[in-house]
């Protein structure tokens, strides 16, 4: 089976051993996101809030660059330092998602690099 990196200019690049997304077939998996501004690649000034909210746009900028979108997303995995947070990723996912909505798993976690707040990954599938 052959894979295709997929990479774009408008998420943050990789910081590590890793692509932004790997397509295989019509699958794309996409790495963890945290909230990094891409043109920086500093972290997003805000409350959780905005952090959760430039997540979102990472992942909708690697998803547009395979080809897909935010949409096509069918499995989500987000990791927060406090889960007292879970209302508000809920409320801004809100904003990006229409049912049905991807499955999605929510876990708790000590840190995340860069001090980040939230980090999100996910398969997509296209076509």
């Amino acid at each position: 089976m052959s894979k295709r990196v997929i990479s774009t200019e408008q998420a943050p690049a990789a910081i590590g051993t890793y692509s932004q997304a790997i397509q295989a077939g019509n699958t794309v998996y996409l790495s963890g996101q945290i909230p990094l501004v891409p043109a920086t690649m500093q972290m997003v000034e805000g409350d959780f809030e905005a952090q959760a909210v430039q997540v979102f746009e990472n992942l909708k900028a690697v998803c547009e660059a395979a080809g897909g979108s935010l949409g096509d997303i069918v499995k989500l995995n987000i990791f927060l330092t406090d889960l007292g947070h879970f209302a508000t990723v809920n409320e801004v996912m809100s904003r990006y998602f229409q049912q049905p909505y991807p499955a999605r798993a929510a876990i708790g976690v000590a840190s995340l690099p860069r001090g980040a707040q939230v980090e999100m990954d996910g398969v997509l599938v296209l076509g």
